[in-house]
């Protein structure tokens, strides 16, 4: 899986002021939250991305789930990447096709899904 939550994580903490281990702590421990703080980092964009649509729905923006996911999906891969990226902590100018991929397909895997269960659930 990738570094880059974590990362991410330890970025906004820093910037934040935060210490996320204490004097004398292992290493681990620090590296262990921010790996935990990077994946509730991942449900909070995630989950706003759903909810948005959500609402949008609810007053009355009803597309083809296939338009809608592929939109759910850039739009939750535009938000981590431009945050990532705004932190100093990648630059998508540098991924090769390889990293690209592995940014987009799970992405716009996350739209199609959550695009098909609101339809499923209220259609």
């Amino acid at each position: 899986s990738s570094s880059l939550p974590s990362k991410l994580a330890g970025r906004i903490a820093d910037l934040a002021g935060v210490e996320l281990s204490q004097p004398g702590e292992r290493d681990d421990i620090a590296e262990t939250r921010k790996e935990a703080s990077g994946a509730l980092l991942g449900y909070v964009m995630a989950l706003s991305t759903a909810v948005a649509y959500a609402v949008l729905r609810r007053v009355g923006l009803r597309l083809p789930v296939p338009i809608v996911g592929l939109a759910i999906g850039g739009v939750a891969m535009a938000v981590a990447d431009s945050t990532a990226t705004a932190v100093g902590v990648t630059d998508p100018r540098t991924w090769g096709a390889s990293g690209w991929l592995a940014d987009v397909v799970p992405h716009a895997a996350y739209g199609m899904v959550v695009a098909g269960t609101l339809e499923l659930i209220d259609p």
